[in-house]
């Protein structure tokens, strides 16, 4: 199985920004610990604080792996064009988010991605990832 997770727009500080929210642990780190536990799934990550690429690396990965764990971070919320892209692959798509996003902001309800994702998990931390691997086993 072939899997990668799919990071937006700031979640390259994670364990610098605001850890109240996002926790003291950075993604790398965990992202390790993931592939460690999950040594039979070849698990890849990619990151970008642009959306072009984002989009990109989504219509890539939508025909070459067996499922897409995506955390489009604040792009959830703003961006068609990445819901557009999700929409475009037969991948299926596992959306992301550390936080209760529904605790939070009101714009952040909002999601382009959810009505075209195969589930959606919210507001378990990191350990939200996981969960998102568990559901493609």
């Amino acid at each position: 199985m072939k899997i990668i997770i799919i990071n937006g727009p700031n979640l390259n500080l994670l364990g610098k920004r605001e850890p109240e929210i996002y926790g003291s642990e950075t993604f790398e780190d965990y992202y390790f610990l993931l592939k460690k536990k999950y040594s039979n799934i070849e698990l890849h990550y990619f990151q970008s604080n642009i959306e072009g690429e984002l989009i990109t690396k989504i219509q890539e990965a939508g025909f070459s792996f067996d499922g897409i764990i995506l955390n489009a971070a604040a792009y959830t919320h703003t961006s068609i064009g990445i819901g557009d892209a999700v929409k475009a692959i037969t991948t299926p798509v596992v959306e992301v988010h550390i936080s209760n996003t529904f605790s939070r902001e009101s714009f952040r309800h909002q999601s382009y991605i959810s009505p075209n994702a195969k589930g959606i998990i919210i507001g378990f931390g990191l350990d939200s990832y996981e969960l998102a691997i568990k559901s493609f086993l």
